[in-house]
């Protein structure tokens, strides 16, 4: 499954640095953060809850740029 998310972030270092960690966080399959339309697009794996996932990427951008906010 895929989902967009609106995304607030201030440079594009930081909307790489936050596609890295999404990949990287369990539940997601694929993610493209775009800074310029300021979309994050997140593909689920199969049987996860994406709201929950979002929750855990949401934490781990936090962690890679503090100002940043994901729209769930």
């Amino acid at each position: 499954m895929k989902k967009t998310y609106k995304i607030e972030v201030d440079c594009a270092n930081c909307a790489n640095l936050m596609e890295d960690v999404t990949r990287k966080t369990e539940g997601v399959e694929n993610a493209t953060v775009n800074f310029m339309t300021q979309k994050m697009i997140v593909e689920f794996t199969e049987g996860q809850k994406p709201k929950d996932v979002m929750e855990k990427v949401l934490s781990a951008c936090k962690k890679v740029e503090p100002d940043c906010e994901i729209f769930l």
